[in-house]
């Protein structure tokens, strides 16, 4: 239940009816509200918690939603959302037909942009600005929350450095928290440190302040003298020029990101100052909850946990349940680097998630960490494999989106060895359409010099790996899906597979169906089901999407004359375009029914619920059948 305070507050206007000095009791009922409700109802627990007390400020201070504020990560979001008319709903958080884990443009007016991935939110406030600049909207303040770890990323740099030159009226917040998921990486992450660990240097800020009366002696000046001073004295100190002044910023900070009073103060104080802006804010990840600050990887999205202690609440049963495919991974690139000293790692601020982390923890030298810069993982890993290394690049579906261009340019058409594994492959379910990694499939297809597989299990998954390291190969992507698989054991002797070989999973008379990748699962069961019914079903699982067994495809069409086929991905343009083009080509007479993610984007809900409405869960395949051997 919400506090007495967060209670009345349905919208920021009732939050700007309050009393500054009430603001830090608002900012605790908000972080108790959260955990009380990620506890039981799993979502991003540990960014949410470390920016309470920056949107309350926010909100306080500009007048939303006429002020546009922009959130990049959208998983530090949660306390926007209760602000902003979503605290009566947010138990729905991230469900089936309920509110979404991010920002949503068509959710809220008070969402200004949506932001699932990475690095969007200077670009879309610039762009804001100067639109309002165009229609003489100059009032209008734009706000862009960048932080957990994008903001020295690709897009944000390059918006930085145009938004420098506009002079647009821009704030932009560094929410610095020294982690994404992990740990941050890289130089500019060293350079934050530098700035605010350096105690002579906010020491001497603090005595400058204090000498010049605390703001009071010499009258609205006292700031601006303060931090020509102390900018001054920082770039001695560390011998560097400020980074973002250098992109045309005013810099401010760093300064407490959790004293929401002090924060207040510095907003109406940016407010009032004309053009681009930076504030650094210093904040902790997982504040409010010891077990968060404590463990802040493991607490970005804990799952079920006690309230109370923050203890995960952990399956009773873990010893029963098969692995998960990222886990599988991970042992098996590790198992595959021993026998090969050729192979490395390579991950976009993953480690965790995709399980490379197993392999930076036995060889660190030969796993690396480099960081939201999906673009750069996938030419860094041309430029090893250039020199005859065989790199993993593990890149989650949905993010291997924006490092498109790489893969033509940069390892497809160099015919480079480079393995591109697609952990996430499919419907993710809870993270919504900005997550479900549905594409991959078709947009992987068109590109030559490129090998695409997607593995039905975990053993076909590590043969996979064990057949894309082989000297032989070129460009091989692996396409695997989230979650656990259907094998407790696993761990087989590797097999090396006949690159564009399919398998027959059963023979039957009636229909045939052809699946791709862990769908096939699905398959099974649903053949298991019409048996039953006296419908006798073949199952082929292709595994290959390209090159694609067209030996195995002619002996299916010249013995069927019905084929289903189903895929965990986007309908158009995957396996079953890929089988209407090879009917087209050969003039087959076959009739088929295409199952999978239809032509729209796939909102929130929990996988299973997501396969239901795409229609192709074993239910979905069952009824498919019978309509057309009924026909």
């Amino acid at each position: 239940m919400p506090g007495e305070l967060l209670s009345k507050i349905n919208a920021p206007s009732d939050l700007r009816k309050l009393n500054e000095e009430d603001l830090p009791k608002l900012c605790q009922e908000i972080r108790e509200f959260i955990i009380d409700e990620i506890s039981h109802n799993p979502g991003h627990l540990g960014s949410s918690l470390g920016a309470v007390e920056q949107t309350v400020a926010i909100h306080y201070v500009y007048n939303t939603p006429y002020d546009k504020l922009i959130w990049d990560v959208g998983h530090q979001a949660y306390a926007h959302k209760i602000l902003t008319g979503r605290k009566d709903v947010f138990h729905t958080n991230r469900t089936l037909n309920g509110i979404s884990g991010f920002p949503r443009m068509k959710e809220s007016k008070y969402d200004a942009f949506g932001a699932g991935h990475s690095s969007t939110s200077i670009s879309a406030a610039l762009g804001m600005a100067v639109a309002a600049k165009l229609v003489d909207n100059n009032g209008r303040q734009h706000i862009a929350v960048i932080g957990d770890g994008v903001y020295d990323r690709r897009m944000a740099s390059k918006a930085m450095n145009n938004a420098g030159v506009s002079q647009s009226n821009i704030l932009v917040i560094l929410n610095d928290n020294g982690m994404s998921i992990d740990n941050n990486v890289g130089a500019i992450r060293e350079y934050l440190v530098d700035i605010t660990a350096s105690k002579f240097y906010n020491k001497l800020k603090d005595k400058i302040w204090f000498l010049l009366g605390g703001g009071t002696k010499y009258g609205k000046n006292t700031r601006a003298i303060v931090r020509q001073i102390s900018n001054a004295f920082k770039s001695t100190l560390l011998n560097k020029s400020n980074l973002f002044e250098a992109f045309g910023f005013r810099y401010f900070g760093p300064i407490d990101g959790h004293d929401v009073i002090h924060l207040v103060k510095i907003l109406k104080d940016l407010k009032r100052i004309q053009g681009p802006k930076l504030l650094h804010v210093v904040t902790t990840k997982g504040k409010g909850l010891k077990k968060a600050e404590e463990n802040q990887t493991k607490y970005h999205s804990p799952g079920v946990f006690d309230k109370k202690t923050g203890e995960i609440i952990k399956n009773p049963c873990p010893e029963k349940q098969p692995p998960k495919y990222q886990t599988v991974f991970g042992r098996t690139i590790v198992e595959l680097a021993e026998k090969n000293d050729r192979i490395v790692g390579i991950t976009p601020a993953m480690p965790t998630g995709s399980s490379l982390n197993i392999m930076m923890e036995k060889m660190p030298h030969r796993a690396f960490d480099v960081g939201i810069a999906e673009q750069h993982a996938v030419t860094f890993s041309a430029g090893l494999a250039a020199h005859g290394m065989i790199p993993f690049c593990n890149i989650y579906s949905t993010f291997m989106q924006r490092a498109y261009d790489q893969v033509i340019h940069d390892v497809a058409i160099q015919d480079l060895h480079v393995v591109l594994c697609l952990d996430r492959g499919g419907i993710v379910g809870e993270d919504g359409a900005t997550h479900q990694g549905v594409f991959d499939l078709a947009y992987l297809r068109v590109i030559p010099n490129i090998t695409i597989a997607s593995p039905m299990n975990e053993e076909e998954l590590r043969n996979m790996m064990y057949t894309a390291q082989l000297p032989e190969m070129k460009t091989f992507a692996i396409r695997y899906p989230r979650g656990r698989g259907v094998m407790p054991e696993w761990k087989t002797p590797f097999r090396k597979l006949d690159i564009g070989k399919g398998r027959t999973i059963r023979n039957g008379k009636d229909l045939a169906i052809i699946t791709i990748g862990p769908v096939g699962n699905h398959a099974v069961e649903a053949a298991a089901i019409l048996e039953k019914e006296n419908i006798d079903i073949a199952h082929y699982d292709i595994r290959f999407l390209k090159p694609i067994d067209e030996e195995l495809l002619h002996d299916i069409f010249k013995n069927f004359d019905r084929v289903i086929t189903v895929e965990d991905a986007a309908v158009t343009g995957g396996l079953g375009s890929a089988i209407l083009e090879f009917i087209s080509d050969h003039n087959y007479k076959t009739k088929v029914k295409r199952l999978g993610v239809p032509d729209k984007f796939i909102d929130q809900g929990k996988p299973e619920e997501l396969y239901k409405i795409c229609g192709y869960d074993a239910d979905g395949i069952v009824r498919t059948a019978k309509e057309m051997v009924n026909k």
